[in-house]
């Protein structure tokens, strides 16, 4: 595959995954499931690339590692990630979708735009990935203009990518943001969801969030969730997919997803595990939480 990447050099580990290296830094790809809501049941439908630098073998907080990198080498990162996860993404299923992030502050400019797409069109070629798959995540940060992130977007649209504003209710992913960009998917921040969610008058401003967006033809997601009571609540509001720890936790590539699979050739993906009680989940523990007898969401069924 190309070189065009980044400053760093790609290699594939005896285990399949593919390790990228920074500096004094070994990175990894994550994969979280995130789920929508089908007929009572939780259905994994895509997942969500997250970035894991190590150091000497141990852990590096992804906020510690990318605050040590130089803005000038940022964007060269990010891109090294975005091509982490597409090559990773093997261990997948095949017809989920693929949310990673693209901070826009890295597109002030038509060269930095070009760029990122010619190295993306490369990258998802080695990796065999289909474009209408990729769903692009705007991230929260500010520009100096937003007519170079206009200008990404639509051109994304034009090689086929999917758009999600991320953060929605952090920093500058408003809902200006949303109008300009028009995405396909809108991703509620989790801290500010969780605040939402915590008292009534809150609860009804995500409602009718929810449905104003509806009304616009956006899918909603609420990330953040932690407790099988806001599972309850998103689906109320008719959210269309949910993300977070109470569900199944990040990954690292090349993740076991066995249980998230689809079952067969136009089939939704569901879970192929038991009910909690008899506590057979086919996941590693850190990977899913064991539900509670009182959830009403064991993966792919619904419990009475």
């Amino acid at each position: 595959m190309s070189r065009g990447v980044g400053l760093a050099q790609i290699t594939r580990h005896e285990d399949g995954a593919a390790i990228g290296v920074w500096g004094v830094h070994t990175l990894k790809s994550a994969f979280q499931p995130i789920f929508a809501f089908q007929e009572g049941r939780l259905v994994a439908t895509a997942y969500e690339g997250l970035l894991r630098p190590f150091r000497d073998g141990a852990p590096v907080g992804a906020a510690a590692f990318f605050s040590a990198v130089p803005e000038a080498d940022r964007g060269h990162v990010e891109t090294l990630a975005r091509a982490l996860h597409f090559l990773n993404a093997r261990c997948l299923d095949e017809t989920a979708l693929l949310f990673i992030n693209f901070d826009p502050s890295h597109f002030d400019g038509a060269g930095a735009v070009d760029g990122a797409l010619k190295d993306i069109r490369l990258v998802l070629n080695e990796a065999d990935i289909q474009p209408s798959r990729i769903m692009c995540e705007i991230t929260e940060q500010k520009l100096h203009t937003e007519s170079e992130l206009l200008r990404f977007v639509c051109h994304l649209r034009e090689f086929g990518y999917q758009v999600a504003v991320d953060d929605y209710g952090a920093e500058d992913s408003d809902m200006r943001r949303i109008l300009e960009l028009k995405p396909d998917v809108v991703k509620f921040d989790g801290l500010w969801v969780n605040h939402l969610m915590a008292t009534e008058p809150g609860r009804d401003l995500l409602f009718e969030m929810v449905r104003r967006f509806r009304g616009m033809g956006i899918r909603t997601v609420f990330e953040g969730m932690e407790e099988s009571w806001q599972l309850d609540l998103a689906e109320a509001a008719g959210v269309n997919m949910v993300q977070g720890f109470v569900l199944a936790r990040p990954e690292l590539a090349p993740a076991r997803f066995e249980l998230f699979r689809r079952d067969g050739p136009n089939r939704p993906a569901t879970a192929a595990c038991t009910s909690p009680e008899a506590g057979e989940f086919p996941l590693e523990a850190r990977a899913v939480r064991p539900r509670q007898k009182q959830q009403r969401y064991p993966f792919g069924k619904r419990m009475n």
